[in-house]
């Protein structure tokens, strides 16, 4: 049986459209899952939208909407924008469905008949950006919130809280014997040391808002007059997207004649066990606190276990090394860039200029200098001159040619290849992968201005062609490793060139096959581009 792996982004909040730091997210993901399809895994790989909270009503209410109406405008906003940008998330949550519903209901009465939820007044700063009340530490010194810039507003309520407090120190030990939870390592520190700062002030976490002040959310069902907390109600997304509940055993008498009920199925068809065993959550660092604090102490007192893995990327960077937000009016429109550039440019630029876990900057000279650099100039070169010369000299492809005296040298690097591609898929280092695939590219290309197929053809033109069918088994070998970060330019190329492999990553040139062929035409992969300068201002008269 394949292996299963459950790959999330956050749920993101439909305060405002999809920017290029959802597509990011969501385009990371679809790359990886697309590395793991390759690889012969089975993936179910989620994202959807988070709709309940104050935020929502009062965007609605900017916009003479109903906070439904504006939920089903803006949610379709972000399914379409996945859409045009061909990525195949295998389901897509909304919160404010049926069956998210009753499974936030349900983990809630669990947790309370448990003990583990109390109610208790509480004072504090409370940031209607972030949703939850903030500490002064988290306040700049204006005494705004970092994030928003906005002073938070003194609140005084009672409220339902969760005894974090309690799973807090198991949540540390369980980090800190297994580290890979939470990667990479400097949000792990950042999520040890907000343990232990909770720890040393005793907090426990709201859980809840009373209606008179907020009644669009999820109904706590211990209580008619709260709705839960958009924490405690937006996390629970992914569980419920993968089959939670599972009624695992139903006691008769002692432990030892317990019965082993069926798992109920996920969206994907697959059982809750099963998926959740090997549940991976990608997400931007602002929002580490909830998924790495909240999150994992919410689980272990539902009885539910930890995510395997909870991977932190950092912020795009626009003008002023500023973070690119809607707040801040900076934000990028991914299908706009696509439009201009095409599917994937837009998704090779975001995956290879990131460092996974840093922060990384955008602008258009940036984009069209990598894009030139990488896909034009290395990729587009290398493709473009070596199909054409098998064609002008109608030397292949052939099968049945034997390896040129470059092909040892080219399988070494192939082999190494695999290695790096494989070590730093696993580890979400998306451009640390890519990067191996190019350096390969580039010593293709090191061959041809090596050997000089044009010159060959006039002095020795049985080599000229094991030369240029070498090449295209190699060019084929990288084409399969780019399919996961190109997937419209591969799969429009790969199968007009005939390729076929048995490996997901080939990692020698005799396991690329393919028929007996004359070229005829391929699609160009890709072309230089210039940026756009402003027009000069016409002349007044």
């Amino acid at each position: 049986m394949k292996q299963k792996i459950f790959i999330t982004t956050p749920i993101y909040y439909v305060n405002a459209r999809p920017h290029i730091g959802h597509a990011y997210t969501t385009i990371a993901c679809d790359t990886w899952a697309r590395y793991q399809r390759l690889a012969g895994k089975e993936v179910f790989f989620l994202t959807g939208t988070d709709e309940h909270g104050d935020k929502i009503v009062k965007a609605a209410a900017a916009e003479g909407k109903t906070p439904g109406a504006y939920c089903d405008e803006i949610s379709g906003a972000f399914k379409s924008a996945w859409q045009k940008l061909g990525l195949t998330p295998d389901d897509f949550i909304r919160t404010t469905e049926p069956r998210h519903k009753a499974v936030v209901q349900q983990i809630l009465q669990k947790i309370y008949d448990a003990g583990d939820i109390y109610a208790g007044e509480y004072t504090g700063k409370y940031c209607f950006g972030c949703e939850r009340y903030l500490t002064d530490k988290e306040l700049n010194e204006k005494g705004e919130c970092a994030t928003h810039l906005a002073v938070p507003q003194v609140i005084s309520e009672k409220n339902y809280f969760f005894r974090m407090q309690k799973y807090l120190p198991i949540w540390k030990a369980e980090l800190q014997q297994n580290p890979s939870h939470v990667e990479p390592q400097g949000f792990r520190n950042e999520v040890l040391g907000t343990i232990d700062e909770l720890i040393k002030n005793g907090e426990d976490l709201s859980i809840s808002r009373p209606k008179t002040r907020l009644e669009w959310g999820i109904e706590i069902p211990f209580d008619k007059d709260y709705v839960t907390y958009v924490w405690f109600d937006a996390l629970i997304n992914y569980v419920t997207a993968a089959g939670y509940p599972v009624p695992l055993r139903q006691a008769q008498g002692d432990k030892d004649s317990a019965v082993v009920l069926s798992p109920s199925k996920g969206a994907a068809g697959n059982s809750f066990n099963e998926l959740w065993a090997n549940s991976y959550h990608m997400i931007a660092k602002d929002i580490v606190k909830p998924h790495g604090v909240y999150w994992p102490t919410m689980l272990i007192a539902a009885g539910i276990p930890v995510y395997k893995r909870l991977s932190v990327h950092g912020y795009w960077l626009g003008f002023a090394d500023q973070k690119m937000s809607k707040s801040l009016g900076n934000a990028k429109d991914p299908l706009e860039l696509a439009g201009k550039i095409g599917n994937d440019a837009l998704r090779f630029f975001l995956m290879r200029e990131m460092n996974f876990g840093s922060d990384a900057r955008f602008s258009e000279e940036i984009m069209i200098n990598r894009l030139n650099a990488n896909l034009a100039n290395d990729l587009g070169n290398l493709v473009q001159r070596t199909l054409s010369m098998l064609k002008k000299y109608e030397c292949g492809p052939n099968p049945a040619s034997a390896p040129h005296a470059s092909a040892a040298g080219i399988d070494a690097s192939l082999k190494t290849l695999k290695a790096d591609y494989i070590k730093y898929f696993e580890n979400f280092e998306f451009h640390n992968a890519i990067e191996a695939v190019f350096t390969v590219i580039r010593s293709l290309n090191k061959v041809v201005d090596d050997y000089k197929p044009w010159s060959l053809a006039k002095e020795n033109m049985a080599e000229c062609a094991l030369l240029l069918n070498t090449l295209f088994r190699a060019i084929s070998v990288v084409l399969i490793y780019l399919k996961p970060v190109l997937p419209e330019k591969t799969e429009a190329l790969l199968p007009l060139l005939g390729v076929t492999t048995e490996q997901s990553y080939p990692e020698s040139l005799v396991e690329v096959k393919f028929p007996e062929q004359k070229l005829d035409t391929w699609p160009m992969l890709f072309m230089r581009m210039e940026l756009e300068t402003p027009h000069p201002p016409t002349p007044s008269a």
